[in-house]
């Protein structure tokens, strides 16, 4: 069951990469090459509006595929990228300007760009791209509304700096979110369809004064790794975590929390009607006993600082029929002190990691885990990237929530 590589749902995906005339267009580069390392075979057309931004052979180095942006050329063939559009798995129009966007909504046919949209039967996407007061024009507005309500899926638009020099909604969203929800689209049909999951990740904090604070060194790279691993197969995803590292959605709810208590209340929350939590946070084992409300002055003297421990309110946490997977970090006695753990309600199996081995750390891209189960099986994996062991998990856990 393990598996080798790094898994990609882009692997071998013919991906159709719509670019428009906005200056945006120069993001569209580094879009196709993100998307082409990442295994799919991507397919560019361009508008001759686009051309003044961007030239066609930059794609055409980059996906190592002709690029379309001329119905009528000789070099374009016609019927060709309508038969593209036939058998895409996805179309991604990035960046869409308001007026492919009002062609689409009014079935406006005369580029490469709108003629395929318009030809696709299966996933379209468009990342927006224009002047805050174009987007929220009642025209703009209007035509979003339109295809929307047809099934299309609108990535964005940010706020930020735009080309004509003010700060308002109108930036293109950044390549990673847009990536995050080609997965997404890809994936909405995999064996987690319809499925409610809650991710936890990260350390917590707490507080010692206003400007200091306890921690642990948990990255929330598991975590990241599950949500995304479950958001491809098809799952609708909370991720709760304290990380800054994490804070684009790419198809996945995110929940910035802190403190343990924090996480209590926001998981407890988001596994209402939930299928499957799966607890990748690091949760303080113990807090401080008393909070100053002052900053601690530096002086002379030592401090000393007491702590208590927190009780386990993992059984608070949903309801009967919410599956349950913790991990459990150790340093040693691994299996022993994984196995205590089982006790918990509705917990089928411990996913332990001894964080002192080399390649199974907290910031460490790799994991190297044991599944411990309630039966008494154990399963021991190697080293592999924390996005295998995410489907590891998943895959065991997929028959459990049917």
């Amino acid at each position: 069951m393990t598996k080798k590589k790094n898994i990609s749902p882009l692997e071998n995906k013919i991906i159709l990469l719509g670019v428009t005339g906005s200056i945006a267009a120069y993001k569209s580069a580094d879009l196709a090459s993100s998307l082409v390392k990442l295994g799919a075979n991507v397919h560019v057309l361009m508008t001759s509006s686009a051309l003044n931004f961007i030239g066609s052979e930059t794609f055409k180095g980059i996906t190592h595929n002709k690029v379309f942006y001329d119905l009528w050329s000789e070099e374009n063939d016609y019927i060709e990228h309508i038969n593209l559009g036939l058998k895409a798995d996805c179309m991604v129009i990035a960046p869409c300007t308001s007026n492919t966007i009002s062609k689409i909504a009014l079935g406006v046919s005369d580029d490469p760009v709108s003629t395929t949209a318009l030809s696709i039967r299966k996933k379209l996407l468009i990342a927006p791209a224009m002047d805050g007061e174009m987007f929220e024009k009642f025209s703009t507005q209007n035509n979003i509304k339109i295809l929307k309500n047809f099934g299309v899926n609108f990535i964005g638009p940010d706020i930020g700096n735009l080309a004509s020099g003010i700060i308002g909604i109108g930036r293109m969203s950044e390549n990673s979110e847009i990536i995050g929800n080609i997965r997404k689209k890809l994936g909405e049909d995999g064996d987690y369809k319809n499925k409610k999951i809650v991710v936890s990740a990260g350390g917590t904090v707490e507080p010692i004064d206003p400007v200091r604070h306890i921690t642990n060194k948990s990255s929330g790279l598991m975590g990241f790794s599950l949500a995304e691993a479950a958001r491809d197969r098809g799952a609708k995803v909370t991720l709760v975590t304290s990380s800054k590292k994490y804070n684009k959605s790419s198809g996945i709810k995110v929940i910035k929390t802190s403190t343990g208590d924090d996480f209590k209340k926001n998981l407890k929350k988001a596994c209402e009607k939930s299928d499957l939590l799966i607890m990748a946070a690091a949760i303080s084992d113990f807090i401080p006993t008393n909070i100053f409300h002052d900053k601690i002055k530096k002086n002379e003297e030592k401090i000393s600082l007491e702590f208590k421990p927190v009780k386990n309110w993992l059984d608070d946490i949903g309801d009967e029929n919410l599956i349950k997977i913790i991990f459990s970090a150790e340093t040693t006695d691994l299996v022993s002190n994984a196995k205590n753990k089982l006790n918990k309600k509705n917990i089928p199996f411990v996913v332990a990691n001894d964080v002192t081995k080399e390649g199974s750390g907290f910031s460490s891209e790799t994991n190297i885990v044991t599944f411990i189960w309630r039966n008494g099986k154990i399963e021991h994996l190697p080293k592999i990237p924390k996005i295998n062991v995410a489907h590891e998990i998943l895959d065991r856990t997929v028959s459990l929530i049917n």
